[in-house]
């Protein structure tokens, strides 16, 4: 069974920081992007983060650029998601996503390129 569990949600408030990290099994990622997506109540889901299966590669949406990072570890199953200087408005359920990667170069943004999904796990940053 093909699974990816997010941990290291949490409260903090503005200005702070959380680390997100997300551990998949039951099948080899080495050809995967592996992305977090994000949703506040009421929004539409969003592409947050994403990283190459070779993990040299990463995007980010603009929101987040320069105050997020996304790393992958040297086993290809597991990612996390550096957050800092952290704002109200990122407060969400953050999902991390698996898909394969159809191009060397690029993340894919869009949820319906990613096959597998987590539970989620919630982050509220309050002011």
């Amino acid at each position: 069974q093909v699974q990816l569990v997010e941990s290291g949600g949490g409260e903090v408030q503005a200005g702070g920081s959380l680390r997100l990290s997300c551990v998949g099994s039951g099948h080899s990622f080495s050809k995967d992007v592996m992305a977090w997506f994000r949703q506040a109540p009421g929004k539409e889901r969003e592409f947050v983060a994403g990283v190459s299966w070779s993990g040299t590669i990463s995007d980010y949406s603009d929101s987040v650029k320069d105050r997020f990072a996304i790393s992958r570890d040297n086993t290809g199953n597991t990612i996390h998601l550096q957050m800092n200087s952290l704002k109200p408005e990122d407060t969400a359920v953050y999902s991390c996503a698996s898909g394969w990667q159809r191009s060397p170069w690029v993340v894919m943004t869009g949820s319906a390129e990613y096959e597998t999904w987590g539970q989620g796990t919630q982050v509220t940053v309050s002011s």
